[in-house]
């Protein structure tokens, strides 16, 4: 069973048709306490990352522990950024910290005529350091080809560390997947994100069930 963690900031009506499309079990858990029986844990997200104040106390030592049991764990675009350990956005916020660095703001480029926040259709590569275009990898990336497009909305991204397995450029580079033990994350939405980004939940529920 997936626990769909609702804090009051994600777009839990996608995630569940897309979920729901996969034939997964999920469930929306009322309390901290039902993680401990959970197959994997998804946190979704949109909007400020102030919004993720709510992930703390019983919530959060339950996420934590969840981890270190080794349940896998996986952030959609805010939820991603969560991971980290906090964001330029909300500075007294802090995130989970399963993932060093910080998530800072975007910039955009005029003469490029690329905005912030960035909305639309993006192409996944491989992270700068390995050169790109070339096979992504990746447990949640498997199956994909090289360069698939999926959906962002966002205006602050996490770096490209060494748990970056793809990033994407909009006129800077910034990590879209991330990947470290049992913890997940994308900053893209893959429940708005077509065939591409069902592959990637499919992904996901493969580790769940493995594990």
């Amino acid at each position: 069973m997936i626990a769909l963690i609702d804090y009051g900031a994600g777009n839990l009506t996608s995630v569940r048709k897309a979920l729901t499309a996969l034939g997964a079990e999920f469930t929306t858990p009322r309390s901290p306490e039902e993680l401990a029986q959970a197959s994997g844990v998804i946190v979704p997200g949109v909007g400020n990352f102030a919004a993720t104040a709510a992930l703390k106390g019983r919530w959060r030592e339950a996420i934590a522990n969840a981890v270190a049991a080794g349940t896998p764990l996986l952030g959609i675009c805010l939820g991603m950024q969560w991971l980290f350990e906090g964001s330029d956005e909300a500075p007294e916020v802090g995130g989970l910290g399963v993932l060093p660095g910080r998530v800072s703001r975007l910039h955009g480029n005029a003469e490029q005529r690329l905005k912030i926040p960035h909305v639309g259709w993006n192409a996944l590569d491989a992270p700068p350091a390995c050169g790109a275009p070339q096979t992504l990898k990746g447990r949640l990336l498997a199956g994909l080809s090289p360069q698939p497009y999926v959906y962002f909305t966002h205006s602050y991204g996490a770096p490209v560390t060494a748990d970056c397995t793809a990033s994407t450029t909009h006129a800077e580079s910034f990590a879209a997947v991330v990947e470290r033990g049992h913890v997940f994350g994308v900053q893209f939405h893959p429940e708005k994100s077509g065939d591409a980004g069902l592959q990637i939940l499919r992904n996901f529920l493969t580790v769940c069930q493995a594990c």
